[in-house]
């Protein structure tokens, strides 16, 4: 058995995988900047967070189109584009939403309900292309809404940003009855509870 080479499988990635790994480097760049503004309390911060999410959408489809273009789809890199997904359309929006101030008990859960929402998402999504794709049958649609619609979500957050309706101003304020509610919050709820629906979307 020969040794394996140092960094013989990053040589192995294609342009494809390049471009989603861009998309995953966006969704922890909008992770620190989050982090930042928590240290901070500089609001610029929250933008770039903001910001930095759809240029990893922006990464998220070019790498489709990339792969279609030079035929070189894998099992690899659906798996490499879910891991990314999970990165920058779930847990760096619900991180965004707790810097902007849903940091509620009742938040935090309704939180983690969206990211386990996208994460179960994501498996159906692979699950199924994986199913569908035997015997030369294309994939016609997918269960449940795409989690990039989370750039919907951050659209929001930003706009409240730039409103200054973050921490104690933001919208819709918070309801006290033992623990922490904001209403806002509800908006990831929706989101993360169409993500798992049975609504079929049509894959173009």
């Amino acid at each position: 058995m020969q040794p394996s080479k140092p960094f013989s499988m990053i040589r192995e990635f294609q342009l494809a995988d390049w471009l989603t790994l861009s998309n995953a480097l966006c969704g922890m760049g909008a992770l620190f900047s989050v982090m930042t503004y928590l240290q901070t309390n500089v609001s610029l911060h929250l933008y770039f967070a903001c910001g930095l999410i759809p240029l990893a959408l922006l990464f998220d489809v070019l790498d489709g189109y990339v792969a279609r273009w030079r035929r070189q789809s894998s099992a690899m890199g659906r798996e490499l584009d879910s891991l990314a997904d999970v990165i920058s359309f779930g847990v760096a929006p619900a991180a965004i939403a707790y810097a902007c101030g849903m940091q509620g008990l009742f938040d935090r859960i309704i939180l983690l309900f969206f990211v386990a929402c996208g994460v179960s998402r994501l498996a159906r999504y692979n699950v199924t292309a994986e199913r569908l794709s035997e015997g030369g049958d294309k994939v016609k649609y997918f269960e449940g809404t795409p989690i990039p619609t989370s750039l919907l979500l951050v659209g929001v957050l930003a706009l409240a940003i730039w409103q200054g309706a973050i921490g104690k101003q933001l919208w819709f304020g918070a309801v006290i009855s033992g623990f922490q509610f904001h209403p806002l919050v509800l908006l990831f709820a929706v989101s993360g509870s169409l993500m798992i629906s049975r609504i079929k979307i049509p894959k173009f």
